[in-house]
């Protein structure tokens, strides 16, 4: 009887195996945490109400964006995008990146589980896993959903938090894929402040205009050390902090200070 072939694959079977183990450590947990029969029954009314709401108001927006060629400059290398922004944009990204096939990482969690049926039905894919539940099989799948040729998506600041402070997953997968990391943020002349949210989630009032601010790319080298990977997580968190500002304070600028941006983010 011949002898089975040594893999030359390791890590990939690595994920395959942890893909198919419901539990391997806490690090890959995804199960779906257990639920009252009260919240199982509330997950599709909730997903059916916000959908509904987000159909409705989306096509009555208007978005300028800023910086494109950020990101079309990757895809005319062959390259995919790893986008990163901060959580309380969700509303106005979900709705621009929409029917584009990108993947986000979503979390197992009650609100995760809701969530994921809105965005699904907007185009988007899914990876389960958060920061604290399941993280690292959610970036093992984005590798793989980068290989096959879709972008992918973090709420970097996301699910719970603290506000405006970027977590690393988009570094590690930068450097684990070759990707660029491209981040983004989007400011709106009308809006929501949900001031009590731990995000400050915004939501766009009935045909509001937004813009959207696109930095450029940050490559993180495969072979890059602990110490690379800080100054490229630092670079991250600059640029999140740069298009926030730019994107926040774009609607109280004088026509002629945004003519001035224009001439610059589009250069």
């Amino acid at each position: 009887m011949s002898q089975p072939t040594p893999s030359t694959e390791p890590q990939q079977d690595a994920e395959a195996a942890a893909e198919q183990e419901p539990r391997v450590s806490a690090h890959y947990d995804t199960r779906l945490p257990e639920l009252s029969r009260w919240r199982r029954m509330q997950i599709p009314v909730i997903a059916s109400a916000v959908y509904g709401i987000s159909a409705a108001l989306g096509p009555t927006l208007r978005y300028e964006v800023l910086g494109w060629q950020n990101a079309q400059r990757a895809y005319d290398a062959g390259r995919r995008c790893i986008y990163a922004f901060w959580h309380r944009s969700i509303f106005s990204a979900m709705w621009w990146w929409r029917h584009r096939g990108v993947v986000v990482l979503n979390t197992t969690n009650f609100d995760g589980q809701w969530t994921r049926r809105v965005v699904e039905r907007f185009g988007y894919l899914t990876a389960q896993g958060s920061s604290s539940r399941g993280g690292l099989k959610g970036l093992a799948v984005m590798a793989r959903r980068l290989k096959e040729g879709h972008d992918v998506a973090f709420t970097i600041d996301g699910p719970r938090g603290p506000r405006y402070v970027a977590k690393p997953g988009p570094v590690m997968l930068a450097r684990r894929t070759g990707q660029p990391i491209v981040v983004f943020h989007a400011g709106l002349d009308h809006g929501i402040t949900f001031e009590k949210s731990w995000d400050r989630f915004l939501l766009p009032l009935p045909f509001s205009r937004g813009v959207i601010f696109i930095a450029p790319p940050i490559d993180v080298a495969p072979d890059a050390g602990a110490d690379e990977m800080e100054r490229k997580h630092a670079d991250m968190q600059r640029a999140l902090d740069r298009v926030r500002d730019e994107a926040e304070a774009w609607f109280s600028r004088s026509p002629q200070e945004r003519d001035e941006l224009r001439t610059h983010w589009n250069a």
